[in-house]
This record gives structure tokens, C-alpha cells and sequence, in this order.
């Protein structure tokens, strides 16, 4: 199959040469060409350039973007979307004045979570999984990562992570799967913790490792959950098993997790709504990327992430979702875009940056997603008519998604029958 979108108002991203990662203050920086069109053959971006040189080229199916921007799909980078029901009563809770910490001590949260899966049907979990997807990929997200983490024992994460297999196999979005061996702490192993974090290292890592589906190893370092000495035992049995380290930090204590997450080469250290300099000075010079999870932010009303200390250290930064049902229960990123320069004083510049190929190279997938270059992934946003790529963060509650391509395969988003599965 062959497309041919032209007349694009503003092609968003274009890197003549594959750019991986974007830092510091060249993050203000979004090379964009206008008038233009874009070439794409099967799975593949073939060519682009400015309009006055399309002439010859024919494709199967042609696109008049008049009006319209064209940019990578959004590269989410930290999601939670394998997870059964929802928890809208801690919702209201919440409302009525609980914090986080007082729910999950009543039994919510995350284990309230860790119940309903356990009770949940691996088919049902699957397609549960699966819709919550195929919505988001409406919303011209293109890549994934998803972890496990709402198991708490070692049959119900297998569970999760076959689930995330089949999704892999039977999606066009890419997905890395990561397996969150440590979320929390089951109600059975309050009072013997260090008997939990053994069955971790020593049965659910192996086991896991053995269908080799995850990717990465990620850990809850925060107070109440898994401390500084408990993350590194973790994160030492995963690479013992080839899993990358990407680590949950700072999210209300800052317990020394960044730094140890770059002793051990982590792809990434997520959340940081609390940072100190300690932290900033570990991740120079590092190849670790901090994520920001505004929404998180915003539903349970904490601090953001200080994203212009980051950016303005010459470090990178990416945003995602952290999609999830407790603490944010939205996977869209243009509403994650938007939030990252409202609430992080982030430039829209920096926020697509932010969501496209620093999102791509915090899943490890930015040599071929997050950028349009010659070669890579053909997953692309084709937008309404906008007057220019600033106002999809400005109109923050619109959807500004026309089309997408994703995988090669152009997509009637507005159609309810549209398949978004191989």
C-alpha cells in the first residue's frame, strides 16, 4: 500500500538525519516545513519535501491536507492500561477529602486493583485492554509502553504479561512491554515485606523472563511501597535476566531512586514531581531521561513535575499519560501535551518534542518512531484544519486528530466499525 498526503500546511518533526533524543534548549527547536508532502509505502516513510517538488510521484491512495498538520503519533512511554474495571468510588473519596496514602491504607488503590484482576478472566482482561487502546490510538497515539504491576502475585502477573503479548501481536500500535515487578505490597506480606520482594527475585523474574516478552523492570521507589535497598535488588535480579531498568520516583519522597536508577543505566526515571539538585546533577551525563506525568499531577492534585529545571540543566525530558485507573484514568496525550505547557511551563515546542521522539527514545524505539525521517514507521496524526501546530496544546478539551496512519494503514477515526488490529 502507497499513500500521498499533500498540500500539508505544517509537516511537524522532520529530521533529514535520525535524531534519537532531543536536550536542553534544543528542545525549543521543531523543524517543520511547510507546504509540503509526505511519501509513505507500505509501513515506511519513503520521502517528504515541499510541494513544488511532488510532481511524478503517484500512491494507491492520495490525501489533500490543505490546512492541515502532520506530525509523528504521540509515543505514550508510560501506561498502565492492562487493568480490570475502574476504581471511580476512590474517585469520590478523593473528593470527599482522602488522600492517596489514607485509600490504598483502607485496602484501595493499587490493591484494590490487584483484587479485580486476579477475579478477572484473561480474555476478558484482553479485550478490556484492547478497547482502551484502540480509543487512544483514535486520539493518534502510535506507540505504547505497558506495564504489569496490578497482579501482586506471581500467577496473575504472568497473566498480565501474556495479555500484553497478545496485544503486541494483534495491534498495529508498536508496544513495549515492561514488567512491574514491585507496585506494591500485598496485604498477606505487609508484615514480611523482604518474603515478597524473594518471591520477586526469585520466582516472578525467572518465570517472567521465561517467556520473553517483557523488556523492562520497573519498581515503585516511594515510602510505604520500596525503598532505595529493596529497588536495587530488584532491579540487579532483572538485569541478571536482560531487563532495562526504568524506574517510578520522587513521586511524593525523594529517596535517592533517581540516582540509583542512572548507577544502573536506566532508560528512564518517571514522575519527579519532587526533584533537588542531587537528582539533576546524577542525570547529566547520564543516558537516563526523566518522564513527566502531568495528568497524574492533575487528578490527584500534587506537585508537577519542575520541567524547566530539567530542560533548562541541558537535560532531555519526556511526557506520558500514566494511564491507569487510580491516579490517571486518561490515556489522551494531546490533553498531556496541553498540561506539559499549562502546568510545566513547557513551549509547545518542547511539549511535541516532549510527546513525539523523547517519548520514543524513553521505550527505547527512537531509532525508527518519533520523528519523520526517511525510513522510519510510517505512525502519523493528520489534523483538523488548524492555523498552526501551537493550537493543539491552546484548545486543550478538542481533540484535534482528523486521521491516522498507524503502521502504515490509514484510519477513518470517526468510523465505529474501523479495526485497529492486524
Amino acid at each position: 500500500m502507497s499513500i500521498l498526503i499533500t498540500n500539508i500546511k505544517q509537516l511537524l518533526q522532520v529530521h533529514d538525519s535520525n535524531v534519537t533524543l532531543v536536550k536542553g534548549n534544543d528542545m525549543k527547536t521543531l523543524p517543520v516545513l511547510e507546504n509540503a508532502y509526505l511519501y509513505v509505502e507500505h509501513d515506511t516513510i519513503i520521502e517528504y519535501g515541499e510541494m513544488k517538488y511532488c510532481d511524478g510521484l503517484e500512491a494507491e491512495t492520495v490525501i489533500d491536507a490543505t490546512g492541515k498538520i502532520v506530525l509523528p503519533s504521540w509515543c505514550d512511554s508510560h501506561t498502565h492500561m492492562v487493568y480490570a474495571g475502574d476504581r471511580t468510588s476512590e474517585f469520590v473519596d478523593r473528593i470527599n477529602g482522602l488522600s492517596y496514602a489514607e485509600i490504598a491504607n483502607r485496602g484501595g488503590g493499587i490493591l484494590n486493583s490487584a483484587k479485580l484482576l486476579q477475579d478477572t478472566s484473561e480474555e476478558d482482561l484482553y479485550e478490556q485492554s484492547i478497547n482502551r487502546m484502540e480509543e487512544l490510538i483514535k486520539m493518534g497515539t502510535g506507540a505504547f509502553e505497558i506495564k504489569t504491576g496490578y497482579g501482586l502475585t506471581v500467577d496473575a502477573e504472568l497473566k498480565m504479561l501474556r495479555v500484553i503479548k497478545r496485544i503486541k501481536q494483534e495491534s498495529l500500535a508498536k508496544i513495549a512491554p515492561t514488567l512491574l515487578a514491585a507496585h506494591a505490597i500485598p496485604e498477606s506480606y505487609r508484615a514480611k515485606k523482604d518474603k515478597y520482594i524473594k518471591l520477586i527475585t526469585e520466582q516472578l523474574i525467572p518465570k517472567a523472563a521465561k517467556l520473553n516478552i517483557a523488556y523492562y523492570i520497573d519498581v515503585f521507589c516511594e515510602e510505604g511501597y520500596f525503598d532505595i535497598n529493596d529497588t536495587e535488588a530488584i532491579l540487579k535480579a532483572g538485569l541478571k535476566h536482560k531487563l532495562i531498568p526504568k524506574i517510578h520516583v520522587n513521586q511524593f519522597n525523594i529517596l535517592g531512586g533517581v540516582a540509583l536508577g542512572v548507577k544502573h543505566n536506566a532508560l528512564s526515571v518517571d514522575h519527579l514531581e519532587e526533584l533537588n539538585e542531587d537528582d539533576i546533577k546524577a542525570l547529566k551525563n547520564s543516558d537516563t531521561i526523566p518522564v513527566a506525568l502531568p495528568g497524574c499531577s492533575y487528578f490527584l492534585s500534587i506537585p508537577y513535575t519542575p520541567a524547566r529545571q530539567l530542560i533548562d540543566a541541558g537535560l532531555p525530558i519526556a511526557i506520558a499519560t500514566d494511564y491507569n485507573p487510580g491516579s490517571a484514568p486518561s490515556g489522551n496525550m494531546n490533553f498531556i501535551v496541553s498540561a506539559a505547557c499549562v502546568k510545566l511551563k513547557m513551549t509547545p515546542e518542547e511539549a511535541i518534542n516532549a510527546a513525539t521522539i523523547n517519548g520514543a527514545y524513553a521505550m527505547g524505539i527512537s531509532n525508527l518512531y518519533g520523528s519523520i525521517t526517511r525510513g522510519k514507521k510510517a505512525n502519523l496524526i493528520i489534523t483538523k484544519p488548524l492555523n498552526h501546530y501551537s493550537e493543539i496544546p491552546y484548545a486543550f478539551a478538542h481533540n484535534p486528530v482528523e486521521q491516522v496512519i498507524i503502521n502504515g494503514q490509514l484510519k477513518d477515526i470517526n468510523n465505529p466499525e474501523e479495526n485497529f488490529r492486524i
